[in-house]
């Protein structure tokens, strides 16, 4: 299984970056390999926000979509991300946000498994190319909002 980590300090308030997170529905606007997203609930209680959403990821020929039970826990700014349905046989990933004088860290954890064994092997080989690829997008979308 694959697993990484990225820090990226954003010149942007923690709450604005974790509300961008959170806005799942733009990220075929900027995120690579990212075709269509869709939410399916979001639940705002007084703790955390729950999000069920979809993200239809990939390259032709290789499409597909997978299904996120999301949570952004309010009380210690995280947010905890693991697949539902879809192609992978795990997701798990965390977000961490902290806010410094003049700029918020961001620390994104991932490991995921694929359930086709080829496909993940593929993913196994270029997993930290496309994960900075996605971090690099992130930090210059939210370096605009």
């Amino acid at each position: 299984m694959p697993k990484a980590s990225v820090t990226r300090n954003i010149g942007r308030e923690k709450q604005k970056l974790i509300d961008f997170v959170l806005d799942i529905e733009k990220y075929p606007e900027f995120i690579p390999f990212c075709i269509d997203s869709k939410v399916h609930e979001r639940n705002d209680h007084k703790d955390e926000i729950a999000i069920i959403a979809d993200l239809t990821i990939g390259k032709k020929p290789f499409v597909d979509t997978y299904k996120s039970d999301v949570r952004y826990n309010k009380q210690d700014d995280t947010i905890h991300v693991t697949n539902i349905g879809g192609p992978l046989k795990h997701l798990e990933n965390n977000w961490k946000f902290i806010q410094n004088d003049k700029f918020t860290e961001v620390r994104f954890d991932v490991d995921f498994e694929i359930k086709n064994k080829f496909l993940d092997m593929i993913m196994t080989k270029s997993f930290q190319y496309g994960l900075n690829k996605i971090a690099d997008a992130f930090q210059k979308r939210a370096e605009k909002i």
